[in-house]
């Protein structure tokens, strides 16, 4: 049986790789070109990960799934735990990421390497703890959780709303999207 919250957890993970690949895709032409990269949609994205992903998704992973996995699959407790600690992490990382996209935009080409290495570093991470998830957390809750726990589950990330997962932005939220869509290459965006 497919449960929502199963839906909801992979279109968000495939919602976040794309706007990875795009943000790498954006840096990366910046650099061929000899160019600055668009700083603001930069932002945009960035801001985007720290709204969505990481207040949304990431708390209820590590407070309502892994719990539930935990319980039912014991053996996947060091696994989960490496997973908790990559979202404890989450904030900190991207405000490390602000911070050198900020020291680049202020400073210029002498803090350039440093975002681009911090980028492709958060981005390798990234697409590997949500692969962890997929592959191996998301199988076992398929299999082990009981209609109960699918309950909860599904009522809680229904309301996650992700506006790159084809829900309507909500009004505060739609010029970020507006110019994430309308500048950001795709598969993000049109730009």
């Amino acid at each position: 049986m497919r449960h929502a919250s199963l839906s909801v957890i992979h279109d968000e993970h495939q919602a976040l790789a794309a706007m990875l690949r795009s943000l790498s895709m954006l840096v990366d032409q910046s650099r061929r070109e000899h160019k600055l990269p668009p700083f603001d949609v930069l932002r945009a994205m960035l801001f985007y990960v720290d709204e969505f992903p990481e207040r949304l998704h990431h708390t209820k992973e590590s407070d309502l799934l892994f719990p539930k996995v935990r319980e039912r699959c014991p053996e996947l407790g060091e696994v989960l735990d490496r997973l908790d600690a990559d979202h404890g992490r989450g904030e900190a990382a991207i405000r490390e990421l602000e911070h050198l996209l900020l020291a680049f935009e202020v400073m210029g080409e002498s803090r350039r390497q440093a975002f681009e290495d911090a980028v492709q570093r958060y981005i390798d991470a990234y697409l590997r703890h949500m692969a962890i998830e997929e592959t191996e957390i998301l199988p076992a809750a398929r299999n082990h959780l009981t209609e109960a726990d699918w309950v909860d589950l599904d009522v809680a990330f229904a309301a996650n709303k992700d506006p790159l997962t084809g829900h309507e932005a909500s009004a505060e939220y739609q010029p970020l999207f507006r110019k994430i869509v309308m500048t950001a290459p795709a598969p993000i965006g049109l730009g």
